[in-house]
């Protein structure tokens, strides 16, 4: 990627309140049209960034370059975004058109223009009919449309959504989530998502920017940080995963309580204390378990139900800790899965990571 393909770079960015530092020597570079989510826990720091992004915030150190352009001291009506917040923050005594419309009039565009934007953007959230209602009139999922067309209406380079779905129960965020992935496809806007849920950040980003006190702890596209997290935190921050204590015995061995594992050579010399990652999912529970390597055994102790699967606590010989192996429903009543019940399976190699223990 050049940096004409960059609809914003920030380089070094740094936000310091006090003695406290939100941000730290922040790199980025987002391409044009792609849908990036920032992600983490509270306080890491993504609602600040977005905010310095947007000049609501300025950064103690570093620039914003957006398409080219320096912007880092620039005001925000100075810099070409738009913007939906957690609250929507929609004007209660406008009608719904009049919202959208209102970066419009203060552009001083003519009102027959106005009229024809308001009614192609009411169309394209799925809206038509909404412009004679007020927000209040508006169910959560519908007053989140509205924010969003109110924010492309002046055609910005750049979308900037905070939290847009937090509000929202859980059916309706997930039927929205797809709908505004779809709309930014269609409009090709350049977007910058802040949320702290992962589901809602691998479903929808082309790249995930997973933060940490004030840091970038990894960013890729959802299945390279789900499935190849570079640290523990992200490792642990992203899905459910079984963390065991283990030593290496070099080239790739390791030895768990009194198994020993095969898994991918990751360097660490033998003596080496470390943390070996694996997921629920990655592991074999059918077919010739003989053949294969990292086979464990145990009982049952617990299963959680949870629907489409379920999470089955195992208490494996030779290892003092539990390890959760998740089943497909289908795979729950083919296999008898059951509370009590034996279970032989084997770890996946490909899929399990392994850190130095004490590694952050």
């Amino acid at each position: 990627m050049t940096a004409a393909d960059d609809a914003l770079r920030l380089e070094g960015i740094r936000k310091s309140f006090g003695s406290f530092v939100a941000l730290q020597n922040i790199d980025l570079a987002i391409r044009r049209g792609e849908f990036v989510c920032f992600l983490g826990p509270s306080g890491c720091g993504k609602t600040t960034l977005l905010r310095v992004v947007a000049g609501l915030e300025q950064q103690t150190s570093g620039r914003v370059i957006q398409h080219g352009r320096d912007v880092s001291a620039l005001p925000p009506a100075a810099r070409d975004y738009g913007i939906v917040f957690q609250s929507y923050a929609l004007f209660p005594n406008l009608t719904v058109a009049q919202n959208v419309a209102y970066g419009l009039a203060s552009r001083r565009k003519r009102r027959a223009e106005i009229d024809a934007r308001v009614r192609e953007l009411l169309t394209l959230v799925g809206l038509p009919d909404a412009g004679p209602k007020y927000p209040a009139q508006c169910s959560g999922g519908q007053q989140q449309r509205v924010a969003l067309a109110r924010a492309l209406a002046t055609s910005p380079s750049l979308l900037l959504l905070d939290e847009p779905l937090s509000a929202l129960d859980a059916k309706v965020r997930e039927r929205l989530r797809g709908e505004i992935r779809a709309l930014q496809r269609r409009v090709g806007v350049t977007t910058i998502m802040v949320t702290h849920d992962q589901e809602e950040a691998l479903s929808m980003a082309d790249r995930v920017v997973v933060m940490n006190h004030g840091a970038i702890e990894q960013c890729g596209t959802p299945a390279e940080v789900y499935e190849q997290p570079a640290t523990p935190f992200v490792a642990t921050f992203l899905g459910r995963v079984n963390i065991l204590s283990g030593r290496s015995l070099g080239e790739g061995r390791y030895r768990v309580g009194s198994c020993e594992l095969a898994l991918p050579a990751d360097g660490f010399p033998p003596g080496t204390d470390v943390r070996i990652f694996v997921r629920p999912e990655d592991r074999h529970v059918e077919g010739d378990l003989a053949a294969l390597p990292n086979r464990l055994s145990g009982r049952i102790s617990r299963i959680d139900y949870l629907g489409t699967f379920c999470l089955a606590e195992v208490g494996c010989d030779g290892i003092e800790q539990p390890l959760t192996v998740s089943f497909s429903l289908n795979q729950l009543h083919d296999l008898g899965v059951r509370e009590g019940g034996r279970l032989d399976f084997a770890l996946r190699p490909d899929r399990v990571r392994v850190f130095a223990d004490g590694a952050k």
